[in-house]
Parts: C-alpha cells; structure tokens; sequence
C-alpha cells in the first residue's frame, strides 16, 4: 500500500463510524477504481464488495448504463434551486417513483440523504397534525432496535444503543415499543406467531398514547443496522390497520430495503399496504450520488396548502434538492428495473446465498442464518444452547473482517453479525467465494 496516500489520509480526514485510533493497527485501504462487484485498490488487489459499499450498490460500480445518464445529464445542467424552479429529470422521476410505489403515495419530497428524508417525515407528521389544530401530537412511537440516521430527529426514533445512548440529553423524548423480530422466539414458534405476538404490545402502547403520537416509524421486515435482525409481514399489516384505527401515522424507512432488497420492489409489498410516509435513498442512484426522497399521501400534502398569510407551508429545504445529476442516475436505475427482469433473477441470487450457507446452521457457534431476499445474516454466538453472545469487547466481527479483506473480500460485520448484501449482478460463483471466506473468517473468529 502507499504509505504516502495512507499518511495525507490519516493527517486531515476523519472517518465515518470508525474509532481512528484503530488504524494504527488496521490498515486502510485506498481504493482507485471499481467495476461491477469488484472495487480494486491502489496496488491493484480486486475486492469483492459483497456489502454494496454500504447497501448502496445495486447494479455494480461504474455500471455503463448509470455512468452514461450522468454524462449526458453533466452537459445540460448539473443544479438549479428547486424553490420556484423546476427540471425535466426530477419531474419524471416523482412520476416514476408515484407509479412504483405502493398506492396512494403521491406526493415527492427531496433530500439528500437517508437521515434527512426521516427528519422530512417526522416534522412533516407533527406539522400535519399542528395544521389540523391537534396540537397534542407531538411524539413518536418506534420499534426497539430500530434504526434511522444519525441526526437528531432521526436518532431520536432509533434505538439502537450504539448510536444512540451518548446523545441521549438532545434527543426527543420517544415510546419504544417492543421488536417484532425472531430471533428470540421460543423454539417451535414460526416467525409469523412469534411477529403477531409482538404486535399485543405495540397495541397498547397506541391505545395509550393515541391522542399524542403522530406517528409510528419503523424499518420493513429487516433491522439493517440493528444487526439485521428480521421479522415476518403480518406484523406490519397488522400495524397498518391499528395506525388507521387510531388516527396516526405510518412511516415505513425503507432506504436500506427498498428497490429489491428483500426480494420485493419494496418490503411494503410483502404485507400488501400502503404507509403514510416512505422514506427512500441509498440504492435510489443505483450507490452513485447522495439523493433521498420522501413520499407521502395527498391528504398530507393538501394539508399544507392554504393561502401564504396562513403560515402553514412546510418551510424546509435542503441546498441539492432534486438535484439533477443525482435523479438521472435515479432514472438510469429505474430503466435498468424495467428493462431487465431483476427480482426474478434476484430470487435465484437468494437462494444460491441460502443454499451455500445452510450447513452453518449447525454450527456450534453460529446461532442463526436468516434471510430475506438478497439480505443474508450469520449471527456468531459464544454458547448456542444458552443464547449467551460473545462480548463485544472482543471484537469477533473484526477478526472476520480482517480475513475477508486478505482474501479479497469486503465484508463489514455488525458486530457478530456477519451479513451478506451484494450488488445484484453478483453471480453464483462469486457469492460461493463470498460464503467460502465469510465461513474460514466464522470458524477464526470462533476458535478461543
């Protein structure tokens, strides 16, 4: 590696989710170019990034049809204020973007990234409700080990806590209801039982508090940063139905598992229903530029339109709203949806990943393998019978980390949570590589 590059790194930047004192013995990896599944650094070893460089990816790195959108977009105009004017690429875009997502969402709100489109449906909710004189609602329900951004508000609705805990004194004061996720269901209990027994405890919580909760916020069927934990469909149908019951809101944060993710355009889909917000990024460029959007009902919008002198408009804004570039690779990303039979092969992709990963079930320290769609989780465990994890000072996750990247492989453990998220142009071959490596790290990282 050259050191020089690593040496003006490590003089000036500060790196995101990082202790930077770790890399005094871990070594940073500068990375020149990338192509498809491959990103190749700067002595040319070729990694596979089997994680999307952050759930981004969807379609490859310098994928020829995005690359050409850009281009092509980069002659016309690369920004215009999205206040008083207008571009032809975020008009289709919202037209697209209304057309494939669940019913009744109509409207598109811009951001730039995953945390900004939560704060958009958060305030936007509270402000609904401000419009229509129910001045009460101002809280929030969300889901323990749930997971929204690093922003304020968006932090405030999480609860993981790691990201969450040292803030604590800033953040708003939010009711937390109980996971639905299947990790800890009794034996013999079926993710479906296990979800729909969860949900007795979210009911109450809105019977309680309906009159002061605008809304409920939750991630769809997968706890990305959560250590991917996951959950079956029937507890968000039963959500939605409760939400309507009570008069609040649904906000689905879709921007890790929406656009194919969990086997599905959307995980919506999979419970059949329609929230009031969904929040989307991440793989909205196909992993090329920061975009986000938030779309919600036209009941919600038209709350908000009214005469200037009323002082009801939804005043915020971020400086690359809509930005251009940022929806033609959008655009791009959406065509090659349309144009290629993506989920179908997707399925395929999934159950090569569960098939070569099956015998870890059986590990002695492996306490699950889930899945769902092209989101595959290995969680390590210190005893199996017990349940008891291994400390996180340990850092297990790392050691397999560490090994992947020596044998050419990019994968980013949440903790002892070893995940796989590839771009969907992964072959079998390549996830069989993938899975090889992830079970040589699992068996090094599990020997004491």
């Amino acid at each position: 590696m050259n050191s020089n590059f690593v040496d003006r790194d490590l003089a000036v930047l500060w790196h995101p989710c990082t202790q930077m004192k770790d890399h005094e013995t871990l070594p940073l990896i500068l990375i020149q170019r990338g192509e498809g599944v491959w990103i190749e650094d700067v002595d040319g070893k070729r990694y596979i990034d089997a994680i999307s460089s952050w759930w981004v990816n969807l379609f490859g790195h310098a994928n020829p049809r995005i690359n050409a959108a850009i281009k092509a977009q980069l002659d016309k105009l690369e920004h215009v204020i999205l206040a008083g004017f207008s571009h032809e690429p975020v008009i289709t875009l919202s037209e697209r973007l209304v057309q494939i997502t669940p019913e009744g969402l109509s409207r598109c709100f811009y951001a730039d990234n995953g945390s900004s489109a939560v704060e958009v449906a958060l305030k936007m909710s509270f402000h609904y409700w401000r419009n229509l004189g129910q001045y009460k609602k101002t809280r929030f329900i969300s889901i323990d080990n749930s997971y929204h951004g690093e922003t304020l508000g968006a932090l405030s609705v999480g609860n993981v806590p790691l990201y969450r805990e040292i803030y604590g004194p800033l953040l708003l004061d939010t009711i937390v209801a109980p996971s639905p996720d299947c990790f800890d269901r009794e034996p013999g209990v079926s993710w479906e039982a296990h979800s729909r027994q969860q949900f007795a405890a979210m009911e109450t919580l809105l019977v309680r508090h309906a009159e002061e909760v605008c809304a409920v916020i939750i991630e769809p069927l997968v706890q990305c940063a959560g250590y991917m934990r996951m959950y079956h469909p029937a507890y968000l149908s039963l959500l939605r139905a409760a939400c309507d019951r009570y008069g609040i809101h649904l906000i689905a944060d879709e921007i890790a598992v929406g656009f194919g993710r969990t086997g599905t355009m959307f995980a919506c889909e999979q419970a059949d229903i329609s929230p009031d917000f969904m929040c989307l990024s991440k793989g909205l460029t196909g992993g090329y530029l920061p975009l986000a959007v938030t779309l919600m009902t036209d009941e919600i919008y038209r709350a908000f339109y009214d005469d200037y002198e009323n002082l009801t408009a939804f005043l915020h804004s971020h400086s690359y709203t809509g930005n251009p570039l940022g929806c033609s690779a959008a655009l791009a990303t959406l065509d090659i949806f349309a144009g290629q039979p993506v989920l179908e092969n997707n399925v395929t992709l999934a159950k090569c990943m569960h098939d070569l990963t099956e015998d870890l079930q059986e590990h002695p320290y492996v306490a699950e393998v889930r899945q769902h769609g092209m989101i595959l989780a290995i969680e390590m465990i210190k005893d199996k019978k017990s349940r008891e994890p291994y400390p996180w000072q340990e850092r297990r996750g790392l050691k397999v980390y560490r090994h992947a990247l020596g044998k050419g492989v990019l994968l980013r453990p949440l903790g002892n949570v070893i995940y796989l998220m590839p771009p969907y142009i992964i072959t079998p071959e390549q996830i069989e590589t993938v899975v090889n490596v992830a079970k040589e790290g699992i068996d090094l990282a599990t020997r004491d």
